[in-house]
């Protein structure tokens, strides 16, 4: 099925994309690299213990007894990696081309290479600190994730496995304190490229020895200081402040192996820097309140006298957002980001998707307000969503075949893909609505950025 509807044959109903557009390519290979740092007689410092780690004479012997080695030795660097093909590969039609053989070597290698180091976000180093744990108390923890470089000096996000495949988000749960989902941010990937969007980055899934490919390589003291022993032998660590910092919410192996995501890191902000900006239907991170779009029917007129919604593509590749978000149901899309490169007209990315694919019994349909309010949708994205609906390109199908591919298969339940199929259609039906109120003319639009050939 997922063969049969990549092929070309069937992908020229759905219009191509350019064969490869303005290129990202605002960097020399040489100014893209960096040296990882040496490791040659590397020994991390002794592991303090702080008030958040696990204060146990076990642990304390778990730490001395551990034969702390070098990392893994680095790999010459490579003008062919396949980090650095998928970077130069980007294009203003998408973060990959259709047909892209350095996607699939970049997740083998994400998959395959040893780690060399390990550390914190950026943005989890900005925050170290900035609050008191003692005054944190609902478990919002749940965001731990790790950047871990290979020894072909690509990296790439980690998120560890915090939720059963089988389990739904309890429906009492706000979405801004919902589970980080590993398996979500690896069906988003695949979601993504089956929409033909190709907005999402490289992910894949991987079985992680926490203890030799992550607390062994790390530099970062912080990161050590919060490895500990669990009562059922298992090596376990958990988020420092600002996020958590009790040992109760902390991510296990079994007793070192740890499912997680792997997700390939955008260029550097300094190479091809990138804009954050507000989604014009951000929800409300509050437990009362409401934003104006959630009250108000009549929002996106508001929203189409505004620039860059007032013309371009930026509108129409809103709603794509939304169609992606509501078939995950994600609801915690509160930005996105744009490569400044690209212009106004630019295509979204699609970042951080793993608190989707939570509740299969569930469709958010708020999910769908740009559609369902400014009734406008790409004529490419229509069409593709239509080819998915048809039998023989069951949606559902296609990435039940599609995940069948990643190493932690199965991705998702079974219930998670029938879901896809269900959702598909509520789509296709805001649209007929939306086209029996204002005709196909003013719905469906053609791109105004036409694809390079």
């Amino acid at each position: 099925t997922k063969a049969a509807f990549f092929s070309p044959s069937v992908m020229h109903r759905s219009p191509p994309s350019g064969a490869g557009g303005d290129r990202l390519r605002a960097w020399q290979v040489g100014e893209q690299i960096c040296s990882a740092p040496s490791t040659e007689g590397f020994h991390p410092a002794p592991i303090p213990i702080t008030p958040c780690s696990f204060p146990s004479r076990r642990h304390k012997l778990y730490r001395q007894e551990l034969n702390l080695t070098a990392a893994a030795a680095l790999l010459p660097l490579r003008p062919e990696a396949s980090w650095l093909q998928f970077h130069l590969g980007i294009s203003r039609d998408g973060l990959y081309p259709r047909s892209s053989p350095a996607v699939g070597r970049l997740l083998q290698d994400m998959h395959d290479f040893a780690t060399v180091s390990a550390d914190y976000s950026q943005d989890e180093k900005a925050l170290l600190g900035a609050c008191d744990c003692s005054q944190i108390v609902k478990p919002s923890g749940v965001h731990l994730k790790l950047v871990l470089r290979f020894q072909d000096f690509g990296k790439a996000m980690f998120k560890p496995m915090r939720q059963k495949r089988e389990e739904e988000t309890p429906e009492d749960f706000f979405y801004f304190v919902d589970f980080q989902r590993h398996n979500a941010e690896i069906a988003a990937f695949h979601l993504d490229r089956i929409l033909d969007f190709r907005r999402v980055p490289p992910t894949v899934g991987r079985l992680i020895n926490i203890t030799k490919e992550i607390l062994e390589v790390t530099r970062n003291e912080v990161l050590q200081s919060v490895f500990f022993i669990s009562p059922a032998s298992n090596v376990c660590f958990f988020a420092k402040c600002p996020y958590m910092c009790k040992t109760e919410y902390a991510v296990c192996g079994n007793p070192h192996l740890l499912e997680g995501s792997l997700s390939a890191f955008l260029p550097s902000l300094n190479l091809a820097p990138r804009l954050s900006i507000p989604n014009p239907w951000i929800r409300s991170y509050s437990f009362d309140g409401k934003e104006e779009w959630e009250v108000n029917p009549l929002y996106c007129d508001t929203v189409r006298e505004i620039y860059p919604y007032s013309s371009g593509n930026r509108l129409l590749n809103i709603v794509d957002m939304a169609i992606f978000d509501f078939l995950i149901g994600n609801m915690d899309r509160h930005h996105y980001e744009m490569f400044t490169k690209f212009g106004d007209d630019g295509f979204l990315l699609h970042l951080d998707n793993a608190r989707g694919f939570g509740r299969h019994s569930h469709d958010e349909i708020s999910i769908l307000a740009p559609l369902s309010q400014c009734c406008v949708i790409k004529r490419t994205t229509l069409l593709h969503l239509q080819l998915l609906a048809e039998p023989e390109y069951q949606l559902s199908a296609v990435m039940r075949e599609s995940l069948l591919q990643d190493p932690l298969a199965p991705v998702l339940t079974e219930p998670h893909l029938l879901a896809l199929d269900r959702r598909l259609q509520l789509i296709l039906k805001a649209v007929r609505k939306c086209i029996d109120l204002h005709g196909e003319a003013k719905v469906v639009a053609n791109d105004t950025r036409q694809p390079e050939a």
